[in-house]
């Protein structure tokens, strides 16, 4: 995973530390050591836990003043940078993720346990305590390269942004994996075999595959759709149809009408039309984050719109920066909030 490097923990004195946290996965039984800011550094904390899923609650803060952000596992953002005033203290929570593999399934196994880096304009942890979350909601991840939690910069998928808008309580799965199609992701076990048997009753699972279905004729895709609608309903589970994020691709007007920027494919597959169809007759919760993410490209123009993806850095029109997934997966939680498919009072605000 990466750290964040060069800065300083304010850890006052004044401040007791927790020396009886226990720590386990959702689901287990056996107790496990002390998980408290014993483990921490200057710029990271390292818990020796096994996969599963846990609260995490900071105490941020110190005798000068401080803004503090987490990520962890492979750049997930777990909480946005909060700012806490010269010799007080902000308290916050959130439930994390932990899994082999920490990133996209089809890629490295990463560091074993929970790995958490600290950063922030001027960083201060005071005291850090993880335990088992036994009653968390999950939201499993279906996807492609942007949504998944990419492991390099200065690449992100929108899900690996998610995290941070998510109050304790519920916690991202995140299992989109680069390249897929929805051919792919129901083929390989590392994926749809894997997250099926994991999904419990009241789980979310958002849907979001087009990109990469570039030879997959309309009558295959569809069902494919529908195959991974019926498998997270016979677990009990609620799906969530998402429509793709457009790609960067504007008309001499202004406007994203063209067949690049709307996942139109070869085959003449209009991609988000068949989610949205599908949804409907399925009577699935549709975030349709194409015209979302249309409407918001196009309101941004040619050059105001460079920033969400990597066209900067990469001359990339279909990846997005951080800026850019941060801002898609804000897009995302308020469609999740508008369809009640996550409380409001869940939802992290600031």
């Amino acid at each position: 995973m990466r750290r964040s490097n060069g800065f300083r923990i304010a850890v006052p004195a004044a401040v007791v530390l927790s020396t009886v946290l226990f720590a386990a996965p959702a689901r287990a039984h056996d107790q496990q050591p002390s998980l408290g800011v014993e483990n921490c550094t200057a710029t990271a904390c390292h818990f020796d836990v096994p996969p599963g899923t846990y609260d995490v609650k900071v105490l941020l803060g110190g005798e000068a003043a401080s803004s503090t952000s987490i990520s962890g596992e492979t750049r997930r953002s777990l909480l946005p940078e909060t700012a806490a005033p010269a010799g007080e203290h902000v308290a916050r929570s959130f439930t994390v993720n932990v899994r082999t593999p920490e990133g996209e399934p089809t890629g490295a196994g990463g560091t074993p346990g929970l790995d958490l880096a600290i950063g922030g304009s001027a960083p201060a942890l005071a005291d850090i305590k993880v335990t088992p979350a036994h009653h968390a909601r999950q939201i499993f991840l279906v996807g492609d390269s942007t949504v998944c939690d990419q492991p390099g910069d200065p690449y992100s998928g929108w899900g690996q942004q998610l995290p941070q808008y998510l109050r304790k309580g519920v916690s991202v799965a995140n299992y989109a994996d680069s390249g897929e199609s929805t051919v792919t992701y129901l083929a390989n076990p590392l994926l749809w075999g894997t997250v099926e048997p994991l999904i419990r009753p009241g789980d979310l699972v958002l849907i979001q595959l087009a990109h990469n279905d570039k030879t997959t004729d309309e009558p295959t895709y569809r069902a494919n759709l529908e195959t991974l609608v019926a498998g997270v309903r016979a677990q009990g589970g609620e799906p969530v149809l998402v429509t793709p994020i457009v790609r960067r691709w504007f008309n001499a007007d202004g406007t994203l009408n063209n067949n690049t920027a709307l996942l139109v494919n070869g085959l003449g597959v209009d991609h988000p039309a068949v989610v949205r169809s599908v949804a409907a007759a399925e009577n699935v919760p549709l975030i349709d984050l194409t015209a979302k993410t249309k409407a918001l490209l196009e309101s941004l123009g040619v050059e105001g719109s460079k920033a969400i993806y990597l066209y900067n850095e990469k001359r990339d029109n279909t990846h997005t920066s951080v800026h850019g997934a941060t801002t898609y997966a804000g897009l995302v939680t308020d469609e999740l909030v508008a369809h009640h498919l996550v409380p409001e009072g869940l939802v992290r605000v600031g």
